[in-house]
């Protein structure tokens, strides 16, 4: 059975070659992926037991998105089989001043139509330690924020440790209630948060006087933001908020700030990300990365730098997958992110 679960949904990822345009070429990439999956292989490959909760239709796609998590040893025991259709997303990637564009064609999938009573949660979570969800199954459908909220509330009486990422979706809010709506009461049973500034503006309702497209950020704000979060939450004991500069589709800053609530507030080393080849997955793989560091190190300041090295090297992967090792994040973070080629 495995230690540490993410609960949420894997979707068929069609991504347009290279930098092209929708239908520029006749051709998608196809492959999988989604914020919670994303996780639970992040995790994975780390090294810990970890497995995913979703539901997927008894097709062949289905079988397959199952097939792709099993194949990064993701446990695959307590997928629900229900339900017509696996969720697609679209990508067209980015490049300079094109931002990338993702279309979601998730309505009536199989997780969309699951709700409270359909998975047997002291079973699920028998011999866990750790769960993680995100915002975006709460913006799926009303049905998907009861059983968000069912699944936290059980994880808690079952004695697990909840991260959620806020993960705000704009694109996804749209069966009547919005994210604070939904998102404050969920996050008052979060152990761990994790956000960028959108995230806790539009997802907490926390108004905090920093420009989200500025490039340059302020960590003073941060600061500031992050002490608040944790007065509004008293029992969460660390919020984690990722820095991202975006400069273009292709250059961005990287680094994060963690208030913990014994230990105060740390800021990590910054990162330039040059060349980026895809970012797509850059939060979920900061997310995994800061699970396995706080589980791994006593160190909450070694945690949130492997977290931060950890997302970094992402950009440089395609996918939604990080596709890394402990010992790669670990000489990144010790200082060596030379690239030269290791013969």
């Amino acid at each position: 059975m495995a230690d540490y679960l993410s609960f949420g949904e894997i979707m068929l990822r069609l991504k347009t070659p290279g930098h092209d345009r929708f239908f520029q070429s006749p051709s998608f990439e196809a492959s999988f992926g989604g914020g919670e999956a994303n996780v639970a292989v992040a995790l994975s490959n780390y090294g810990l037991s970890a497995g995913f909760i979703t539901a997927l239709p008894d097709n062949d796609i289905g079988q397959a998105a199952i097939g792709e998590l099993r194949r990064f040893g993701v446990d695959t025991a307590r997928i629900r089989r229900s339900g017509d259709r696996v969720g697609i997303y679209y990508l067209e990637a980015g490049a300079n001043q094109r931002p990338s564009k993702v279309v979601y064609d998730r309505a009536h999938s199989a997780i969309c139509e699951c709700g409270p009573g359909d998975f047997d949660w002291p079973k699920i979570f028998d011999g866990a330690r750790w769960l993680h969800i995100t915002g975006i199954t709460p913006a799926l459908s009303q049905s998907a924020a009861d059983l968000s909220m069912e699944c936290v509330q059980q994880a808690k009486k079952a004695g697990l440790t909840v991260s959620c990422d806020f993960n705000f979706r704009g694109k996804l809010w749209k069966y009547g209630k919005s994210a604070p709506e939904v998102m404050t009461e969920l996050v008052k049973h979060v152990d761990i948060g994790i956000a960028n500034e959108e995230d806790c503006q539009k997802s907490l309702g926390i108004s905090v006087d920093v420009d989200v497209d500025a490039g340059e950020l302020d960590t003073k704000k941060y600061e500031a933001l992050s002490e608040k979060v944790l007065e509004l939450y008293p029992d969460m004991s660390a919020i984690a908020i990722t820095l991202r500069e975006s400069r273009s589709a292709d250059t961005n800053g990287w680094s994060a700030c963690l208030r913990d609530r014994n230990q105060g507030f740390m800021l990590s080393r910054h990162y330039e990300i040059t060349d980026i080849i895809d970012r797509v997955g850059g939060g979920d793989s900061f997310a995994s990365a800061l699970i396995y560091g706080l589980n791994s190190y006593d160190d909450r300041q070694q945690a949130l730098e492997f977290a931060v090295a950890g997302s970094c090297l992402k950009h440089s992967i395609l996918g939604d997958f990080n596709r890394v090792s402990v010992d790669e994040v670990e000489k990144l973070m010790s200082g060596d992110g030379s690239g030269r080629v290791q013969r």
